[in-house]
C-alpha cells in the first residue's frame, strides 16, 4: 500500500492490531480516510504556533469541561491463566533487582486511566493535547492503560497481570484516540505538531523514558526535531516499529528517527508476528501478539500489536535507569540490545534480538560504558528525585569537560601542525539506517 501523499491528513495512529481483540490496528493508511474526518480535534489547536510550548502547569489549572469520546472502546476477550510474557519474564526475579522505582516513564498515547485498581497511585497529573483541561488521566480508548499497565501493573488478587515495573511513576500525555472498528476508523488525533509539543512537555515535566507506542507514517520535521530534543536531553526515547508489514513496510515515525529504539513484535512462539514490520528501524523485538493488559473497564483481556510489545521495553529501560543510575539513556539503549536474546530465525525484522529484562540489568558486557554503577553501591538506592538532579547534572558535567578537551585538543593540534579526521558521533543506529 503506497504511503500517504503529501495532500493526504497526517495522522497520529495507535499502533495496534488483530480481530475480536483489543481495538482493530486501522490497517489502512492515512490516505484511505475522508479528508473531512480528519483531525477533527485540532481546529482550536491550529492557531497556536506550531512551537509554542505548553506552560508548566497550564494541563491541571485550566478546568474546561472535556467532550464526549469520540467513539466507544473495544474490550478485548478475557485472558485466563498465567500469561506467556510472564512466564518468558517472571516477575519475581526482577522484583529483586529493580522494581522502576524513583523512574518517571511518560506514556505518550491515548491517555491513561489513573483510577485502574492496578494503576492506582502510580499515574501522575500529566497534559491532554486533544481537550483543553485534562490532565491525560482520561483515556477513551483504553489503549494507553493497557500500555501503561504492561509497564506499572501492581499485583492485585484475581488477575495474573503484573508490569515489569511496578513501581515507576507512569506520566501520561494524551495525543490520539484514533483507532479503526470492523473497518471504520473514528476518534481524534493531535496534529503532528501538537504531538511534537507533547513530547517536549514530557521531557521538561521530569520523563526518564518516553514511551510512543503511536505512529506516524509521514516525517515531520517538528516530530523529528522535538525526539531530537528529548534524545539530547537524556530521556530513553522507546517507538513501535508498526504493524504494516503486509502494506509493504512503510517507514514509521518516531521509530525511524535517530536515537529512538524502535520494537517490534513477537507472539508465544517467539517469532515475528505476521504484522510486525520490517526494516532498519527495528532495534529489539518483545511480546506484542495475545499480551495480556488492562482493559478500560477495570478488567484484563489480550492485546495484539506493536504497540503493546514497546511497553516491555519502556518498562526495562526503567528497570536499568533505576539499578544503573549512573549510565547515559544511548547506553541504556546499548545495553538493551547487547543484552538480547538471539532472534530465533534468520532473516529481518528482529532487530538485535528479542529482549532479555533480566540480563540487561545484570549481565557485565564486554564494553565496560554498558556497565555503569550498580544503584547498590551508591547512596539511596532506589535513585529518588535527587538522583535525578544528581545525573542531570553530572551529565552537564561530562559536556563541559568534554568542551574543555575538545579545546585542548584544538591547540595541540594546531601547534603540532596535524589535522586529525574528526570521529562520527556515536548514535544508536547509523545515519545510514535512518532517515
Amino acid at each position: 500500500m503506497p504511503l500517504p501523499r503529501a495532500t493526504a491528513p497526517v495522522l497520529l495512529t495507535l499502533a495496534l492490531t488483530g480481530s475480536g481483540t483489543a481495538l482493530p490496528a486501522a490497517a489502512a493508511l492515512p490516505a484511505a480516510i475522508p479528508a473531512a474526518a480528519a483531525l477533527p480535534a485540532t481546529a482550536a489547536a491550529a492557531a497556536l504556533p506550531a512551537t509554542a510550548a505548553l506552560p508548566a502547569g497550564a494541563a491541571v489549572r485550566i478546568r474546561a469541561a472535556a467532550p464526549a469520546c469520540g467513539s466507544p472502546a473495544v474490550v478485548p476477550p478475557p485472558a485466563p491463566g498465567t500469561p506467556w510474557t510472564q512466564r518468558r519474564y517472571p516477575p519475581e526475579p526482577l522484583a529483586t533487582l529493580a522494581t522502576g522505582r524513583g523512574v518517571t516513564v511518560a506514556v505518550i498515547d491515548s491517555g491513561v486511566d489513573g483510577a485502574h485498581p492496578q494503576l492506582a497511585g502510580r499515574v501522575l497529573a500529566g497534559a491532554d493535547f486533544l481537550d483543553p483541561g485534562g490532565d491525560g488521566r482520561r483515556d477513551c480508548t483504553g489503549h494507553g492503560t493497557a500500555v501503561a499497565s504492561i509497564i506499572a501493573a501492581r499485583p492485585r488478587a484475581g488477575t495474573p497481570l503484573r508490569g515489569l515495573a511496578p513501581d515507576v511513576r507512569i506520566l501520561p500525555v494524551r495525543v490520539s484516540e484514533l483507532q479503526s472498528v470492523d473497518g471504520r476508523e473514528s476518534g481524534r488525533t493531535a496534529s503532528p505538531e501538537r504531538f511534537a509539543e507533547a513530547i517536549r512537555w514530557s521531557v521538561e515535566h521530569g520523563a526518564d523514558v518516553l514511551n510512543m507506542s503511536v505512529v506516524l507514517y509521514t516525517d515531520v520535521p517538528a516530530v523529528r526535531r522535538a525526539v531530537g530534543y528529548a534524545v539530547a536531553h537524556g530521556a530513553v526515547v522507546v517507538a513501535a516499529a508498526g504493524n504494516l508489514h503486509e502494506a509493504g513496510d512503510p517507514r514509521p515515525y518516531p521509530a525511524a528517527y535517530p536515537g529512538v529504539i524502535g520494537v517490534g513484535a513477537i507472539g508465544p512462539d517467539g517469532r515475528r508476528a505476521p504484522y510486525s514490520q520490517v526494516g532498519p528501524y527495528v532495534d529489539l523485538v518483545a511480546p506484542g501478539s495475545e499480551v495480556l493488559a488492562a482493559t478500560t473497564r477495570h478488567g484484563t483481556g489480550r492485546h495484539d500489536g506493536t504497540s503493546y510489545a514497546t511497553p516491555f521495553v519502556s518498562a526495562t529501560a526503567a528497570l536499568v535507569r533505576q539499578y544503573r543510575p549512573t549510565l547515559s539513556a544511548a547506553l541504556v539503549g546499548e545495553r538493551l540490545r547487547a543484552a538480547a536474546d538471539p532472534a530465533p530465525e534468520s532473516g529481518a525484522g528482529y532487530g538485535g534480538g528479542v529482549l532479555n529484562p533480566e540480563r540487561a540489568i545484570t549481565e557485565r558486557p564486554a564494553d565496560p560504558r554498558w556497565t555503569g554503577a550498580p544503584a547498590a553501591a551508591l547512596p539511596e538506592a532506589g535513585r529518588p528525585d535527587a538522583d535525578r538532579a544528581v545525573r542531570r547534572d553530572r551529565a552537564r558535567g561530562r559536556a563541559l569537560l568534554v568542551s574543555g578537551i575538545a579545546a585542548l585538543a584544538a591547540l595541540v593540534a594546531v601547534g603540532a601542525a596535524m589535522v586529525a579526521p574528526r570521529g562520527r558521533r556515536r548514535r544508536w543506529a547509523a545515519p545510514a539506517d535512518r532517515s
